[in-house]
């Protein structure tokens, strides 16, 4: 098709040349007058359903099987939709047994089926109740987004089962339920409509940030939130680590590989992503093969395998990996005097004759003095054989096909903050100087602060990995992308220094204390989180800030509630290793149509208590602020942009009647 942009009086009075290209592309869509009206109707009426619930998580650090169970129990919105519709008619047995069945539907099918007696008449009871709460957990979306959200084998049979109506379709909507039983697909339709009921159950999910480290399974945290319906991520420092790794960034990839061995979690590299640390482990055992390792025994082996072969080799292997780390982030930091990480220097701060290291003036001992791979006169050169191992790990990184999937996740779904109705999501902090005024910082040689910091960041990463074939090009980019793992200034750590030489090789407190920032020192003031909010366009006197990274020491009094209800921190420690500094097992902050709600998580016990005893997670839930008059779609940031839409369409209206722009189909 050929448009007519000649300068003709009609385009001229009624719109641009650039407004009159979009019009018409947008009438390829919308052919009609009639197609136009009807699509301004159902637009109209979405912005006065009730807003969508909202979940916000943060610091899952590996731990899957918690992960995975709140998605399922939507942070207890199943067991209240539940209650919602049989709180006086189904005793309390029988409703753990539904809500478990709508978690785990595959799982608890299997064992029902070996327990029930008369399975076709407990096929037909429990078809039924799981069609009435699908409709109560539908009952503020329109029909076309809860098709959408509707499983395609039974697509058909669930919308007609839950748009019954009346005595009249009774018998119509029996004979439903009876014909699924009888063509033996009674499971499979569970299966369907239990996950269906999940995924009503949020309709947005806000990971704030740090899926990976410490935690077995980070990879399974991923491949969940790949497959998510609708999911962001503001990334966390752990994630950029992982995200570097994958870029190709030598000292990220040993980083990465210390922290695995740290927590013994080796074999997420090798058997969920095919790394092959077999130079690493040859390397290490030939390096270290008389020293004990002892500072780096993964954490929390128990006594009794801390003598076996294989947390011997692991133990080799961290030591060696951390080594090499170092040499590899000296490189960065000595090529990079903009990151005023010289502090971070400590090979040459090393006498290693008297086997001490001299730190702001101290000259402190060692607790560790085997260093067989350092150049006492050039410490940070790495030998020929860490340079051949510090290759095959990359290579290794960089040809992961699964790892470089879930990277590119986290590249399309993620970023370093996001502004979403009316709350700025980010993990760690914003950088804030002595005066608590936002700290400018210097990057390839120009200054950024707030907003233009987190997004300078966040281009940069994005520069890097996507440049990650190409060596002599962005490497000033691949820098500053590992700096964010742990610079001072970066917005996704918000700590001076990472202690990480310390806490292997000295036994001092002071010197392993790690100072955070001013952030920190002022996150509890109300009108410092208000100038943050304006930085990023937001209305400070209605909008929140939802943070992670730092977790919250319930056990000892404290509030994820911060700046008289202005901040949330939701990092309650999901993660295992955290939980004795929590007291707590996480949190998960709830935005519906009428409340901002925090649930307080209990210890998940384990997957298969949750569906062969049927324990849920216990949830405490908090109101935290409650809205005056019910939220709707026009009240969101999808409001603002059906709101966009709907005066788009105006316009093409108005078009198609003045003849501006041609009808494209008969009406």
């Amino acid at each position: 098709m050929v448009l007519d942009y000649d300068k003709s009086e009609s385009l001229q009075n009624d719109c641009t040349v650039d407004e009159f290209k979009y019009l018409n592309l947008l009438a390829e869509k919308f052919p009609t007058v009639q197609s136009v009206c009807t699509e301004i109707i159902n637009l109209e009426s979405i912005l006065n359903l009730p807003k969508g619930t909202e979940h916000f998580l943060t610091d899952i650090h590996g731990a899957y099987e918690t992960f995975s169970h709140v998605l399922r129990n939507a942070s207890g919105m199943v067991r209240k939709k539940i209650d919602a519709v049989y709180q006086y008619s189904m005793d309390e047995k029988t409703k753990r047994q539904l809500a478990t069945l709508i978690y785990y539907p595959e799982e608890k099918l299997e064992i029902i089926a070996r327990e029930e007696e008369d399975l076709e008449s407990w096929y037909s009871v429990t078809i039924r109740r799981l069609i009435e709460v699908a409709k109560v957990s539908a009952d503020k979306y329109t029909r076309s987004k809860i098709r959408k959200a509707m499983p395609d084998d039974f697509a058909y049979i669930i919308d007609e089962l839950l748009n019954e109506h009346g005595a009249k379709k009774e018998q119509y909507y029996n004979s439903i339920i009876k014909s699924i039983i009888e063509v033996d697909r009674a499971n499979y339709f569970i299966v369907a409509i239990s996950k269906f009921i999940q995924r009503l159950l949020i309709d947005r999910l806000h990971i704030i940030g740090d899926i990976f480290d410490r935690g077995p399974y980070a990879d399974k945290v991923m491949d969940a939130i790949h497959n998510h319906h609708s999911v962001d991520i503001q990334w966390g420092n752990h994630d950029i680590f992982w995200m570097a790794a994958a870029t190709g960034i030598r000292a990220s990839i040993a980083g990465v590989i210390r922290i695995s061995a740290r927590y013994d979690n080796l074999d997420t590299l090798e058997d969920a992503y095919g790394i092959n640390l077999l130079p690493l482990a040859t390397f290490a055992m030939k390096a270290y093969a008389g020293d004990p390792c002892e500072a780096f025994i993964p954490v929390n082996t128990p006594p009794e395998n801390v003598g076996s072969t294989r947390t011997k080799l692991t133990s080799k292997m961290h030591k060696a990996v951390m080594i090499l780390e170092m040499k590899l982030a000296g490189e960065i930091i000595r090529r990079s005097p903009e990151m005023n990480m010289d502090d971070r220097l400590l090979l040459d701060k090393i006498d290693y004759a008297k086997g001490t290291i001299t730190i702001d003036g101290r000259e402190l001992v060692l607790t560790d003095t085997n260093f067989p791979t350092i150049d006492p006169k050039n410490p940070y050169e790495l030998t020929s054989e860490e340079k051949d191992l510090a290759e095959k790990l990359r290579f290794s990184f960089l040809n992961s096909e699964r790892l470089q999937r879930h990277v590119k996740t986290l590249f399309s779904k993620g970023s370093t903050f996001l502004t979403y109705n009316s709350n700025l999501l980010y993990h760690g902090c914003i950088p804030l100087d002595d005066n608590g005024d936002f700290k400018e910082v210097t990057i390839h040689g120009k200054k950024y602060k707030g907003k233009a910091l987190c997004e300078q960041f966040d281009l940069i990463s994005r520069r890097a990995y996507y440049n990650r074939d190409r060596q002599d090009k962005r490497s000033r980019d691949r820098d500053y992308m590992w700096y964010l793992w742990s610079g001072a200034d970066s917005p996704l750590f918000g700590k001076k220094k990472m202690a990480t030489f310390e806490r292997y090789f000295l036994d001092d407190k002071e010197v392993q204390r790690e100072e955070s920032n001013m952030y920190y020192k002022l996150r509890d003031d109300q009108e410092t989180c208000k100038r943050i909010l304006e930085e990023f366009g937001l209305d400070p006197e209605k909008s929140h800030i939802v943070n992670g990274h730092v977790p919250v020491k319930v056990a000892k009094g404290e509030s994820p509630v911060k700046a008289g209800g202005k901040l949330f921190v939701i990092d309650g420690g999901m993660s295992k290793p955290y939980q004795k500094v929590t007291g707590i097992a996480g949190y998960t902050l709830i935005y519906d149509s009428y409340s901002l709600i925090l649930a307080e998580h209990a210890p998940f016990e384990s997957r298969r208590n949750a569906i062969q005893e049927e324990v849920d997670i216990v949830s405490t839930r908090s109101m935290i602020e409650r809205a005056t008059d019910r939220i709707l779609v026009g009240d969101t940031d999808t409001g603002v942009q059906i709101k966009g839409q709907i005066e788009d369409l105006n316009r093409l209206l108005e078009a198609y009647r003045k003849g501006t722009v041609k009808v494209k189909s008969a009406e």
